[in-house]
């Protein structure tokens, strides 16, 4: 088997296997890096170097024992802050081979302040409860107002952070009042200043939002922010509060129940209103749409102007027109009336022709009026004779038979009470009146007696 490709099985080479010192070193760092996984360990930074490649080399000892360290610089810039000799931290790491010495190293992918797996665990169970009572819900959060008039800062007068904070302002919104709450921002009274701070601000209503910020720093050195008390006045803020504390990696309860979080004390300034240039330009950009819309309106009020204008005339003008129509109007309205006479005269004209051609002759229809006249009086002589020689004999005969002649005789006609002729004597009855009818006059008479004539 060639030495490059040795291997071994259970831990152990063949007895007759000759090995060269970079095979065995090799071989030696595969064991070590396949037996330990990532591990942690607690111990003291010594010989700490930083190399300009920006690498850290230094060597972690306890009381007992030391061993060598490097962390690399893509690491190494994640931490937010250089180690000090000294101080215990402990380190999250593979253990590895360097070969060319044959030293065994850790390589460090990153490191905490000793002690901070009991604050770790603080910290979830302070995040757990709180979450569980809402406060971390994003319906109770409140937006942030693009143009404050003044914004409120809350954190200590010798910190970088607020330095950060001022230049930004300076530099994007000098336009917007700063006004600083100073509180110490780290160590144990750092919680209750900083809850006394904001309560301040709450009192004086003299900004629309508030930054709560500080820089890096160890989980220790945020721990103020992540205390019960602040977290509550935090939430019970009247304006939003941006909490900028740290680094972009790092996390702190007030970050959860503030309104915004912002990962650095700069990105919560820039963040907490709209950069000046940014709102001359929105303004200045409003300004031009609104002289384009107005430049518009211009033009077209122009136009109807212009065409008002061409439709204008002058009174005199007007009047000059409408003496025209109307004399136009005259001369059409005589010429119709001629014409309208004429054509009646020629109408009329007609009708006489007409009326004296359908004229009869007065002499010719006297004369057979005459004519006629006797005609109808010859015929009516004729027609009259016999119907009155037969209505004279009607009449002789109708005397003859009216019962007036009768009576003139000697007769008369007996009627009952009722006005009915009496024709038998045995109808009546003693006592009866009776009316007698003669030729001259009528008698009343009453029955004495009445007798058979056989």
């Amino acid at each position: 088997m060639p030495p490059d490709s040795l291997a071994f099985t259970n831990g152990s080479a063949p007895a007759d296997t000759i090995l060269t010192v970079s095979q065995l070193n090799r071989a030696v760092g595969a064991l070590l890096e396949g037996h330990f996984a990532r591990i942690w360990v607690k111990g003291e930074i010594s010989n700490f170097t930083q190399a300009a490649s920006g690498h850290w080399y230094f060597t972690i000892k306890d009381d007992r024992a030391a061993v060598r360290a490097v962390m690399f610089r893509g690491r190494a810039q994640t931490v937010g802050f250089v180690p000090r000799v000294g101080e215990q931290f402990e380190f999250r790491a593979v253990v590895t081979l360097y070969e060319p010495r044959g030293d065994y190293q850790l390589q460090i992918d990153t490191l905490r302040r000793a002690g901070q797996g009991d604050l770790h665990e603080a910290f979830l169970r302070l995040k757990a409860k709180l979450e569980s009572e809402g406060l971390f819900d994003p319906a109770r959060k409140r937006p942030i107002p693009t143009m404050p008039k003044a914004v409120g800062v809350v954190t200590s007068l010798a910190a970088a952070a607020l330095r950060d904070v001022l230049t930004s302002f300076a530099r994007r919104a000098p336009h917007i009042s700063v006004v600083v709450y100073p509180a110490p921002v780290q160590g144990a009274d750092a919680p209750a200043a900083l809850v006394q701070a904001l309560e301040t601000a709450y009192s004086r209503a003299e900004v629309d939002v508030i930054l709560l910020v500080r820089g890096g720093g160890s989980l220790e050195d945020l721990w103020a922010f992540n205390d019960e008390a602040l977290a509550r006045t935090v939430v019970a803020s009247p304006v939003p509060v941006i909490c900028g504390v740290g680094h972009e990696t790092d996390f702190s309860i007030a970050d959860f129940v503030a309104d915004l979080r912002a990962p650095t004390p700069t990105a919560a300034a820039e963040l907490s209103c709209a950069p000046r240039q940014a709102l001359l330009d929105q303004t200045f950009e409003f300004y031009r749409a609104l002289s384009r819309h107005q430049q518009r309106l211009l033009e077209r009020l122009s136009m109807r102007l212009d065409r008002a204008m061409s439709q204008l005339v002058s009174p005199r003008q007007r009047l000059n027109q409408q003496r025209e129509g109307l004399q136009s109007l005259t001369a059409r309205l005589h010429r119709a009336a001629r014409r309208n006479t004429e054509l009646e005269a020629a109408r009329l004209n007609l009708l006489k022709t007409r009326l004296n051609a359908a004229l009869p002759s007065v002499a010719r229809r006297r004369q057979e009026l005459d004519r006629l006249t006797q005609r109808l009086a010859a015929v009516g002589s004729r027609q009259f004779r016999r119907p009155r020689a037969r209505l004279e004999a009607a009449e002789q005969t109708l005397q003859a038979l009216s019962p007036k002649h009768i009576l003139a005789r000697g007769y008369a006609l007996v009627r009952d009470q009722n006005g009915v002729l009496v024709k038998n004597a045995l109808d009546l009855n003693a006592g009866d009146r009776l009316l007698l009818e003669l030729a001259q006059g009528a008698a009343d008479v009453e029955v004495l007696k009445t007798r058979s004539l056989l």
